[in-house]
């Protein structure tokens, strides 16, 4: 039998053991609180965080078309500030009193912002996506932490790459309690005055956005002639970058930019016909619409029932009549009409950024147009022709500033300060009509407004130039009609052009009765804000 005195000693070692688990315990558990970042050394520091701040992408005057309203947030440490002072700021009070009990410094939401002091600092921290979000197909949108589509995907590592958090660090005792007297480290991120610098101008943007919502499906593109560069560029319909569910269910398709992908061209191709016309020394040709047109055992028919009679290619061109371009089409060097419309950007792509490619559309091959049939399509737009707003409105641009083809261009560069560019690159440009000829086809465009008394397209504050389309599709209703594509393409101010207006309404019906009134709009808000 062992003596009393050894079971003594044994309970004793048992219960020194028992508290020295207990106080392990203790302060493995201190060491796991999220809040506290500490040194691999020793618990001497806390940091505690009020929010990121992201990249920004800017319009091309430096106004954010991201991170455009800010957040109001706090860090409070409670042994140096009294529950009362902090209610006076906080949005959730209940909240901030739960936090506040716990007696550790912590992070809340603030309905303003107040003056720093030991216990409580403010941050300004910029919100991604504000109440009103502009160019959403644009600028895309970002799913866990990441950008999925538009400029947030293709910037992605620009945007988000070296993220600065807003935060506070403190000097802690090892049990972690704060040692104000030590004073606080404030870091305040400048990250979001970095980021991309796009051509869009705000301004314009929303006067596309705003003149566009009447068009249920479509896209609408503004653009310097000059320059090349893309002012303003809207789809519709638009989504909710905070309700992506109900976009992606939305049977009218608002996640795609309508801007990027081909449809049906329609009369505004005749535009590319008068032009190779022009070049051929065709510019006098006559023609004569009866009404219909036949070409082989095919009949062509033109809106106007009665027909034109004779009429040269101004005249036709304000008409729109279907019959003279399919004549003049049929005197063509085919060769020569076919590289027209490829150097016009017709069957190419156009690259804007990373993911924002404009689709190449469909332009007939040689084969292909010596068809009788298929010739007389293309010659007025139709048949298996196809292209993207963005290829008319550069086609537009090249007529507009004397013939020169310059490659639409989204991006101006990258900026560190958010008020100057790196690296801007000039744009690529080159010859592909001669200055007399589009001459004689903006006078054509001036004629298809100011000479056709019911057009709707004529802005009451200036002068333009424009051609519109009413493209078949081969789609009907389950009326049995024919849903048709709007179009409209032109430029302002008619004797000295300096911007091209692009719209098309996707089976919006007529051109004149769909597109017009929105380039019309688009036209005079543009002049009043100059």
């Amino acid at each position: 039998m062992r003596k009393r005195g050894e079971h003594g000693v044994i309970i004793l070692i048992a219960m020194f053991f028992l508290l020295f688990f207990g106080i392990s315990l203790s302060f493995f558990g201190l060491s796991q609180k999220k809040e506290y970042v500490r040194t691999a050394a020793e618990s001497s520091f806390v940091t505690i965080h009020a929010g990121d701040s992201g990249g920004t992408i800017f319009d091309r005057n430096f106004i954010p078309l991201t991170n455009t309203d800010t957040r109001i947030s706090a860090i409070a440490v409670p042994s140096e500030i009294s529950f009362g002072e902090l209610k006076e700021y906080a949005v959730n009070p209940s909240e901030v009193k739960e936090l506040y009990e716990k007696g550790e410094p912590f992070a809340f939401e603030c309905t303003k912002i107040g003056e720093d002091s030991q216990g409580l600092t403010f941050f300004e921290i910029p919100e991604r996506y504000g109440n009103e979000i502009t160019a959403p197909h644009v600028i895309g949108y970002i799913s866990d932490g990441n950008g999925v589509s538009g400029l947030e995907y293709a910037y992605d590592r620009i945007l988000r790459s070296g993220s600065v958090e807003n935060s506070v660090t403190y000097s802690t005792d090892g049990f972690g309690h704060i040692l104000i007297g030590n004073g606080k480290d404030v870091i305040r991120s400048k990250k979001h005055k970095t980021g991309v610098v796009t051509t869009l101008d705000s301004r314009i943007q929303k006067i596309c956005e705003k003149a566009g919502a009447s068009l249920k499906k479509g896209a609408v593109i503004v653009s310097d002639v000059k320059k090349g560069e893309i002012l303003g560029m809207a789809s519709f319909p638009t989504y909710d970058t905070d309700n992506l569910a109900a976009a992606f269910s939305d049977e009218d398709s608002p996640m795609i930019n309508r801007c990027l992908y081909s449809f049906s061209v329609g009369s505004i191709f005749k535009l590319v016909t008068a032009c190779e016309g022009i070049n051929e020394g065709q510019s006098n040709f006559m023609g004569s619409c009866r009404g219909v047109y036949n070409v082989g055992n095919l009949r062509f028919g033109c809106h106007d029932k009665k027909g034109h009679g004779i009429q040269e290619m101004g005249d036709a061109m304000a008409n729109s009549c279907n019959p003279y371009f399919i004549s003049l089409g049929q005197c063509l060097d085919l060769q020569q009409y076919r590289s027209l419309a490829y150097n016009l950007g017709f069957g190419r792509e156009i690259h804007l950024s990373t993911g924002i490619i404009s689709s190449a559309g469909t332009l007939p091959s040689i084969d292909e147009l010596r068809v009788p049939g298929e010739l007389a399509n293309f010659s007025f737009g139709q048949g298996k022709l196809t292209a993207t707003p963005l290829q008319i409105n550069q086609m537009t641009c090249a007529i507009a500033n004397g013939g020169e083809l310059i490659m639409l261009r989204l991006i101006r560069g990258i900026t560190l300060d958010g008020t100057s560019v790196g690296n801007e690159k000039l744009p690529l440009n080159s010859r592909v009509i001669s200055e007399d000829t589009t001459k004689q086809l903006r006078k054509m465009m001036i004629g298809a407004i100011y000479n056709n008394e019911n057009s709707k397209a004529a802005p009451t504050l200036v002068r333009a130039g424009a051609k519109t389309s009413t493209a078949q599709t081969g789609i009907f209703d389950e009326k049995g009609e024919e849903l048709c594509h709007g179009w409209i393409t032109g430029f302002f101010p008619a004797s000295a052009p300096r911007y091209a207006v692009t719209v098309l309404a996707e089976h919006g019906g007529f051109g004149n009765d769909s597109a017009a009134p929105v380039f019309r709009e688009i036209v005079d808000e543009m002049m009043k804000m100059k």
